[in-house]
This record gives C-alpha cells, structure tokens and sequence, in this order.
C-alpha cells in the first residue's frame, strides 16, 4: 500500500495573475502537488482594493482569496483573512499549513487555536530587506519582527531558497537547526506565446529581455545606464510599479530612448498564452540588475534558462542570484550597482554569438537537473512526511 496522501493548505501573499515570483511559485507547487495526489487548497489575497472575498478552483487547487482593502508598506490589509482561514481549517481539515512568507496576514494562524493544532511548515521567500532605502519599512520591522520569530519558533521546519540567502540571514540565524534548502521551481513547459507581439521591432543589435516590478531595488536605472554605453544593444522591459516615471524619464535624459521599450505587466489572455513567452523566444540575452538582498533568488532567471538564454545577474551578497547564475557557464555575473561592469558584460555577450549559445544551452541543462517543480516538488513532500511523523517533540 502506499502513503497516505497528504491535505495541505497553502497561505500565500498574492495569487495569479497577480504578478510575482513567489505568487507563481506558489500556483505552480500547488498544481504538481495535486498532480503527485495530494489535496490542497491556497489561501491567499485578493487584488488590493478588492472588497469582497471569493472561491473558486485553480485547475484541480481550491483557491480562497480574501478580501483586501489595500497595503500598508506592502503588508495587505485584509480583515476577512483570519475569518477564511478558520473556514478553510474547518472545511478542508489539513494534514499540514505551509506559510509562504513574507506576509502579514500569516501571523494569523499564531492567534488560531485550529491553525496552532497542525504542523507548520513556513517557506522563507525573503527577509525584511534592513538596507531598504524605505525608512517606513525598516521602521515596520521593529513591530514585525517579534511576530516573525513567533512565527519561527512554530514552524516544525523551514524552507529557505539557496544555502547561500539561509547564511546570511540574521532572522533564521536562531532557527538554523529547522532550515531545509530547498531551491524554488517552474513547470519545464511555458505558457504558450500569442505570438503576435513585435517586442524590440525591426531594431538592430542585441535584444535584451528584463522582467520585475518597476521597484528601486530592481536596478533598472542601472540597467539603463550600462545601455547608454553598449549603442548595439536594445532592451524590452516587462513590469509596472512605483519607479516606471522615473525610469522613463531617465532612457530619455540617457538619450536611449529609441532603444527601449516599456512594455509594462503581461498577464495571461483567457486561452493561458502570454505575450511574455514569445519575449522569451526572441530574446537574445536576460538580465536581472537588481541592487539589494531584497532580490533573494530570481525565479525570473528560472524563466530565462528554461528559455535557454545566456543570463546577465547581479552577484548581491547573500542573495540567490548568484547561486542560480553559475558565472561564465550559465551567464555573467556583475557587481550590483555598476553600470560599467553590466555594460562589460553586455558587450561581451553583444560580441561573442557562440558564448551566447553555449551559456544558453549550459543553462537550459542546469534548469532541467535542477530547477523544474518535478525535481523541488517531491522534496517539498519528503519533507512534509517527515514533519508529519515528527509527533515525539511537540512545537513551543
């Protein structure tokens, strides 16, 4: 006979088509885990200024998204969520909670005595980024961090990203013995392209592909800069967010405006295509020029490899970036903050086709060994049973 499958409830931040890494990876590890015979359910947020909550299945994953009024320094402000997640306890019984974090809403299930009853297992997406340039978020942290630690001491084990982010983490420092590395993954198979998107034209030169929020610590301004020295390069730039004014205000103050295009979010049409994956399909390089440890892995670059694009990533100190990236095999990696050392890389990419290709191909290999959800999934569930069998040593 075989083990019995396991009920697991995810809590997530955001759910797609909201945009995000995590919101995807989430989606994603729900759906493999359904395909592996496990029942499970996403608890997660409506889009912020969505009033009311609402049900529905994701393919074969139950999916509640409770109301969200807004956000309050990227914490959702959701009063319905501890409702729903009493509900969902209730309802669907699981055997496992396993808490995507950051997310406030989380601490919920601190103050749940059905939530407290089951085994936690919290997946370490990223620390409250400290060296933030936001004075509000470091000053948020002070009341955040007695609830994260709460939430830490709970947790039977603990997902990070990379061996590398669960070093250097002062908030996992204290709970090093419950830390599983576990690396984030994506389906092997893309959403298929619309295929009717131009992206970078009838440009000439090399076609550079970036993804993410429009953030400050994405490193687009960098980005932009180390173009304006590389003149036969030309960049598509995927994402919305606060810093998009400014960013194409400077592509015109650097006189490259001619050469990049704002594309903005993609989302999926009501087929599952994207525009997104024809971007993929014609890029010639991906780069990720983020600035901070805020950036802690990169599924972005998951993406680019499955793509077999040679990749340009910032190598940030303590972040996964670096891990994903292995420099000169799978791509380049360049000190954050320095647009003369991007625009080295990208020349360098710009001039050698062949390196192009090798590292491409070197990367869609890493990808399929190692980064595909059919590789992380039953090491997600391995872990789940040894939680599950871990009855001698009840949680604080």
């Amino acid at each position: 006979m075989g083990e019995t499958p396991i009920r697991v409830l995810h809590l997530g931040k955001f759910f797609p088509p909201h945009p995000g890494g995590i919101e995807r990876f989430v989606a994603d590890l729900a759906a493999a885990q359904v395909a592996q015979g496990m029942a499970v359910r996403v608890l997660a947020h409506a889009e912020p200024g969505s009033w009311s909550s609402r049900h529905f299945r994701a393919g074969d994953v139950e999916v509640d998204l409770a109301a969200c009024h807004g956000q309050f320094v990227y914490a959702p402000v959701s009063p319905a969520f501890p409702r729903l997640l009493a509900r969902a306890i209730r309802e669907f019984k699981p055997d496992v909670l396993h808490i995507h974090v950051p997310n406030t809403s989380a601490f919920w299930a601190l103050l749940s005595p059905a939530a407290r009853r089951l085994p936690w297992v919290v997946h370490w997406h990223a620390d409250i980024p400290l060296d933030s340039r936001r004075r509000a978020l470091r000053l948020a942290y002070r009341l955040y961090r007695p609830w994260e630690q709460a939430l830490l001491r709970r947790a039977r084990a603990v997902i990070a990203t990379s061996q590398p982010y669960a070093d250097s983490s002062q908030a996992l420092r204290p709970w090093r013995d419950k830390v599983r590395v576990i690396p984030l993954g994506i389906t092997d198979i893309p959403s298929p392209a619309c295929g009717g998107w131009l992206g970078w034209g009838e440009n000439p030169g090399l076609r550079i592909l970036a993804v993410g929020r429009l953030s400050y610590f994405k490193g687009f301004d960098v980005l932009l800069r180390a173009l304006a020295r590389v003149p036969d390069a030309n960049l598509v730039l995927v994402g919305d967010g606060e810093c998009a004014d400014a960013l194409r205000a400077l592509a015109r103050e650097l006189g490259v405006e001619a050469r990049v295009r704002f594309a903005g979010r993609i989302d999926m049409d009501d087929a599952g295509r994207t525009d997104l994956a024809a971007l993929y399909a014609r890029a010639d390089v991906f780069c990720l020029p983020s600035t901070e440890r805020a950036e802690s892995f990169g599924i972005v670059l998951l993406e680019a490899m499955r793509a077999g694009l040679p990749t340009i990533a910032s190598d940030i100190p303590g972040s996964g970036a670096g891990f994903v990236v292995r420099d000169g095999e799978t791509g380049l990696l360049v000190a954050p903050s320095d647009a003369d050392a991007l625009a080295t890389a990208i020349q360098r990419l710009t001039a050698d086709a062949g390196l192009r290709t090798r590292m491409g191909a070197a990367g869609a290999q890493r990808f399929a060994e190692n980064f595909t959800l059919a590789a992380i999934a039953p090491q997600v569930t391995q872990l789940y049973r040894e939680v599950l069998r871990d009855t001698t040593s009840p949680a604080l």
